[in-house]
């Protein structure tokens, strides 16, 4: 017996070892932890009791103030409030090898999923209403409950992250353990410690459960809510969604110190390139490109460039994935050109384009780029905006991503701050200001839509800067009626459709798209409108470029690159007083995919190869913007 508890342990730690040692589960409790994982033993029961407690003093005086926030705790009103104690007459050792307990999980979700799932599934609006105190009568879920429930759910949400398979897959999933999880408070000094543990052979999470010290009968059983946060400042805005308060903080973001770049050239592993002297090339010379990317190999015709198998003899390296070891090619291979540049994630990285931008438009950004708030960085500031916006009744929507994914995988639109603080989280994320009155187009088969617009951008070279912009634009289209609710319908608030299952995609070439976009909006001529981009994005290739790497993109003679820039429009006032449509840059795309420009216009990579690498813009469907 004592054999096949070895072999099960050791088998335990190889699959769960790392997420084990991650979490900081003491190994004295690993065995038992596999033991009860195995059979399913749930004994906290025999050790901890749930109490119920009032928390209301009848004699204390409470201003307005204090009675709104007291409203706003995570048992509102004075209802019932909850804790968990221990009620096992020997109390518990942190010694003893069996202090370990498992928590189930009420629900797991997506947040994309969470009101389709209060909804749908039978008896779960009724649980976490009874679990959250929020009163919930009748058998059948009525939207103000649903509502109410999506709201307080981020005072009892835990999240973790699955770290291999797709980028759907890895997407966070957020929980809400059981009653008597659920019930345990926060405090600053914590009896216990939980994490989530994702059990491998049945794949289901649960919650671990560990005491810190010893504890006697009576004595509570409390977590840090803020677990790993050491800094004082950081920590309250951390647990304001339970401890809500009024910051007290400068809502100001100048651009991060040089040091904040050097850390992230120095986190990206990416090797800075030796000065060289621009290469020169024959007239007519025939250049070799080595590429790994089927759109360049299906589409490339022009003359002048042939495919090579061997990267050692290309002239021309086009990469799909990123190109770290710039040090090594500029020494050995000046020469060879390259479509990226060092640094070009302050472009494409969007809690990099945030910090760059401020150089445009000081700390709160320039006019196209939406208010942007780094949430590792910049969460105090980004809570005193938020409420100093509530305070002045200012429409306070915004929306959370990801630093570096794209199609709006893990994008949230909301104007709950609890929610923003605890996306926090999950993973890297920025907090953008939501454009809550863009320019809509009038779709005749649904009506008045959000839209975004498409450019490819070409980067020649960086000192000196030249920029040009495909001709061809492309189109995004909502497939609902925009307004400022239902944040969670993905068709109504987002235009991204390629890849949301069901949804239909609509395609309007922009030959088409001018007229009719002039005919919804004649004081506004498409010319005007796009000569207002592209001002935007002269100032923000111009930015990006003005101070020397890592501080900037790297000017090196040898790269070349296209990104794709999409942006929306939206109605704002000039200086002057005027209404007017204002470019709002809303991402920047490293490598975009090119499948649709292939697709009608063949030539497409003949003319980004002639600007690139043959610098002939004529009869190439190009603009110069600087």
């Amino acid at each position: 017996m004592a054999g096949e508890g070895e072999e099960a342990l050791a088998a335990f730690v190889a699959l769960h070892g790392a997420a084990l040692r991650a979490s900081r589960i003491p190994t004295q409790y690993w065995e038992s932890l596999s033991r009860k994982l195995r059979g399913e033993i749930f004994d906290a029961g025999d050790y901890f009791g749930i109490m119920q407690v009032e928390e209301v003093d009848e004699e204390e005086e409470v201003d307005e103030e204090m009675e709104e926030q007291f409203k706003k705790k995570p048992n509102p009103g004075n209802g019932p409030c909850f804790k968990v104690i221990v009620t096992n007459e020997n109390g518990l050792q942190a010694s003893n090898p069996n202090s370990v307990f498992l928590v189930d999980h009420a629900w797991t979700f997506r947040v994309e999923h969470a009101r389709h799932q209060l909804r749908h599934v039978p008896g779960l609006l009724h649980r976490m209403a009874n679990l959250m105190g929020i009163p919930f009568h009748g058998e059948i879920p009525d939207e103000g409950s649903i509502e109410h429930v999506l709201q307080e759910m981020w005072k009892y949400s835990q999240t973790y992250q699955l770290s291999q398979g797709t980028a759907e897959e890895k997407v966070p999933v957020w929980y809400i353990m059981d009653e008597f999880g659920s019930r345990i408070q926060h405090s600053d000094q914590p009896s216990f410690a939980a994490a989530p543990l994702f059990y491998m052979p049945q794949q289901i999470a649960y919650t671990v459960l560990w005491p810190l010290r010893d504890l006697e009968t009576g004595d509570e059983v409390t977590r840090d809510y803020a677990h790993g946060e050491t800094d004082h400042l950081i920590r309250k805005c951390v647990l304001l969604p339970w401890v809500p308060e009024v910051l007290d903080v400068s809502s100001s973001t100048p651009e991060p110190p040089d040091e904040h770049y050097q850390a992230i050239l120095a986190e990206n592993k990416e090797k800075l390139p030796v000065a060289i002297n621009p290469p020169v090339y024959a007239k007519d010379k025939v250049f070799k490109v080595f590429t790994d990317i089927p759109q360049v190999l299906n589409n490339l015709t022009h003359p002048r460039f042939v495919f090579t198998d061997n990267e050692g003899e290309a002239d021309i390296l086009y990469n799909f994935s990123h190109f770290k070891d710039y040090r090594k090619l500029s020494e050995e291979r000046p020469e060879v050109m390259v479509n990226q540049f060092p640094c070009e994630n302050l472009l494409t990285v969007k809690d990099c384009l945030a910090s760059i931008a401020r150089r445009a438009g000081g700390p709160d950004g320039p006019r196209w780029l939406p208010r942007t708030f780094n949430l590792e960085t910049e969460l105090p500031q980004f809570i005193s905006c938020f409420q100093q916006r509530d305070r002045r009744g200012e429409d306070n929507h915004w929306i959370c991503k990801p630093w570096n994914l794209a199609r709006s995988l893990d994008t949230h639109i909301t104007n709950n701050l609890n929610s923003i603080i605890r996306h926090r989280e999950s993973s890297p994320k920025v907090v953008c200001k939501y454009i809550e009155e863009p320019v809509l187009f009038e779709r005749e088969d649904v009506g008045l839509v959000k839209f975004d617009v498409r450019y490819v951008v070409l980067l020649r070279s960086v000192r000196p800067l030249r920029l040009y912009s495909y001709d061809v634009f492309w189109l995004r289209f909502s497939n609902r009626v925009f307004s400022l609710d239902d944040l969670d319908d993905y068709e109504k608030h987002f235009t991204v459709m390629n890849y949301a299952p069901g949804a239909t995609l609509k395609q309007v070439h922009c030959e088409d798209f001018i007229p009719l976009f002039e005919k919804q909006y004649p004081e506004y001529p498409w010319t005007t409108v796009q000569a207002s981009m592209f001002k935007a994005f002269a100032e923000l290739f111009q930015v990006a470029t003005s101070k020397p790497a890592p501080l900037g993109i790297c000017d090196y003679p040898s790269s070349r690159a296209i990104y794709a820039i999409d942006l929306m429009l939206k109605w704002d006032t000039s200086r002057d007083g005027k209404r007017i449509m204002q470019p709002q840059i809303l991402e920047v795309n490293f490598n975009p995919d090119c499948d649709r420009a292939c697709k009608y216009h063949p030539t497409f990579f003949n003319d980004v190869f002639s600007t690139l690498f043959l610098d002939e813009t004529d009869n190439c469907h190009m603009t110069c913007i600087v």
